[in-house]
Parts: C-alpha cells; sequence; structure tokens
C-alpha cells in the first residue's frame, strides 16, 4: 500500500543537485517525481524512483546523506477537487499529513504523502476505496 521514497540531504551550494541526478542517470533509474524543500543552509530533496532501493545503495556508496521511508501513493482521477476529497477523508478521521506532493501521469493524479499515522492512513485508504498506488505497481504507469 506504500511506495519508497528517497530523502536527499543537499547542502545549498552549486553542484549538490546534479551531482545526485547525474549518479542516478548513470544507474538508468529513472525519476517519477521530486521536490525539494530548503532551508538557508540544506535542502531535502524527496524522490520517488523506479529503483528506490538500487537508488538508495548508489547514493549511500558515494558518500550522499540518504535515507528511504515509505510513502503513501494515491491514484486519483484528473478531475478538479478530486485532491481535496481525498484530504478531507484524513482530515475527518485525525489523521495528519507531514508533507504532501502531487503530479500528473498518465491522465491521472498521483498524492504522494507522509503521515505519522500509518495504520490509521491505511485503514482510511481501505475503508474509503481510495486507489493507492503499490510499489511493485509503480513501473506500470510508466
Amino acid at each position: 500500500m506504500t511506495v519508497h521514497q528517497l530523502s536527499v540531504f543537499l547542502e545549498n551550494k552549486s553542484g549538490t543537485l546534479v551531482k545526485v541526478l547525474k549518479l542516478l542517470k548513470e544507474a538508468n533509474i529513472q525519476l517519477i517525481a521530486s521536490t525539494i524543500a530548503d532551508t538557508a543552509e540544506y535542502g531535502i530533496c524527496r524522490i520517488i524512483c523506479s529503483e528506490p532501493t538500487c537508488a538508495y545503495e548508489i547514493l549511500k556508496n558515494a558518500g550522499i546523506a540518504v535515507s528511504l521511508a515509505d510513502v503513501f501513493a494515491i491514484q486519483l482521477d484528473d478531475v478538479p477537487g478530486r485532491a481535496a476529497d481525498a484530504i478531507e477523508i484524513f482530515s475527518r478521521e485525525g489523521i495528519s499529513i507531514a508533507y504532501l506532493y502531487s503530479f500528473l501521469l498518465k491522465g491521472k493524479g498521483v498524492l504522494i504523502f507522509r503521515t505519522d499515522n500509518y495504520e490509521k492512513a491505511k485503514e482510511a485508504i481501505t475503508l474509503n476505496n481510495l486507489n493507492f498506488i503499490a510499489e511493485k505497481d509503480l513501473s506500470k504507469l510508466l
């Protein structure tokens, strides 16, 4: 019910992001989605990719600060308001969302989010018949 996400910690200076992207490129790993949150001194680049475990090992072996975490991925119809409808379900259940990002892929909306209440989120997804994306299904979306 979840997908693996890389969180890469980057110093805010020229060349740090390109190093990460070049390593993934050389390994023929496809980026599906990414986002960067920054502070004055560093950024956190969150990445959903075709081979997250392999990407994690490559980056770690290159001395890059990286972690691997499970996040939820929900597939939505590409219709205005569908993200709001999904988030409302979690809000109604008292489930906090630590962060979220979204994108369109092959005519469908995809919501990626992390919560500190995994079990309750899993239950809400199941009870409300939300269309989750499992790790094994990611490659089918490319």
